[in-house]
């Protein structure tokens, strides 16, 4: 958009520069009102507006892009609380407003708004209750979505927001960053009761497939947030991790939302 803007000027630019050499070289009653008055017409108001519409779209994450002043914030993990249309949409994509708990690695956990462009078939993603990675500007309350990292950066982000709020442990970090990543099929999951912190406690039945094709099963108690629940219901497929010499406990993986 900000190449269409700075042609549209050019040629306005140039245009304007035509009418100013006919008004005054013109022989004619009005040698001013001229075909190339659109020149300066279109300098004045439609070039600055096509600026405009260019710092907004880069500023709401059109085409999945990080906004510039976004880039190479820190990342953080923020739970939908609240989504809203702002009124805004491009090429039908609607502006919304996103109201969300944002986690950081040091554990701190404060409340942030993003306004950002999503495709229609994107909505369901962005409800509330669900985890996505986001980059934050300290201190500012405003956050964009994290569409610009990794998969491997954004897993590191998670397990680390983890370990500072005390729901996973040293042991159980090393297992996700250093264990045999499989696939497990959920044969039960049930809620114990119990809460620790807003995270609530369910026993888990898994049956884990290894590397060469064998299983085995096993049972765990997790403190699960709720965008996770909805990946261990019976039947479902998680992603895991453990350790190949010790299948006493596995780390399920969270699929995040890029």
């Amino acid at each position: 958009m900000k190449i269409i803007a700075w042609l549209v000027t050019l040629v306005c630019l140039v245009v304007t520069a035509l009418y100013l050499h006919t008004g005054l070289t013109g022989t004619g009653p009005v040698p001013w009102l001229n075909g190339f008055l659109a020149g300066p017409i279109c300098g004045l108001f439609v070039a600055p507006m096509l600026f405009r519409i260019a710092k907004l779209l880069e500023n709401s994450g059109f085409g999945g892009k990080v906004p510039a002043a976004f880039q190479g914030a820190p990342i953080g993990m923020g739970t939908v609380v609240s989504v809203s249309r702002t009124g805004l949409a491009v090429n039908d994509q609607p502006q919304l407003l996103i109201t969300m708990d944002v986690d950081t690695l040091q554990g701190n956990t404060f409340r942030a708004e993003a306004k950002q462009l999503v495709d229609l078939t994107e909505i369901a993603a962005v409800q509330p209750g669900r985890l996505l990675p986001v980059r934050y500007l300290p201190g500012t309350g405003r956050v964009a979505l994290a569409t610009d990292a990794p998969p491997q950066e954004l897993q590191h982000a998670l397990d680390q927001i983890r370990l500072a709020k005390g729901l996973i442990t040293p042991r159980q970090l090393l297992i996700s960053q250093q264990g045999v990543e499989s696939r497990a099929v959920v044969l039960s999951m049930a809620p114990t009761g119990e809460l620790r912190g807003d995270r609530a406690v369910v026993a888990l039945r898994l049956r884990v497939t290894r590397p060469d094709g064998s299983t085995f099963d096993l049972d765990q108690e997790k403190a699960l947030e709720p965008g996770l629940v909805a990946q261990v219901q019976p039947g479902a497929v998680a992603r895991v991790r453990y350790l190949a010499q010790d299948e006493s406990e596995v780390v399920v993986l969270a699929a995040l939302q890029s």
